[in-house]
């Protein structure tokens, strides 16, 4: 597991980071982890569009559209 360090980070911030990470019961590291842990795991948004744009297109049907409307499915 790598380590990363991050200096010159304002006292507001980390106080804020702190004070959060303590309602969650957990350390700073532990909190500051999740939350890199959770910005890896999310696409960005230049990935989404390249994957949308390598997706192929769904055909579109106003009658099946309606049809399904009617019968309740979404």
């Amino acid at each position: 597991m790598g380590i990363i360090q991050i200096r010159d980070v304002p006292e507001a911030t980390e106080r804020t980071l702190k004070a959060r990470a303590e309602r969650e019961g957990k350390s700073l590291t532990a909190y500051l982890r999740d939350l890199l842990n959770e910005e890896a795991a999310t696409p960005a948004l230049d990935e989404v569009m390249a994957k949308i744009a390598t997706d192929e297109p769904v055909p579109y049907d106003p009658d099946f559209v309606r049809e399904t409307l009617r019968e309740g499915h979404r």
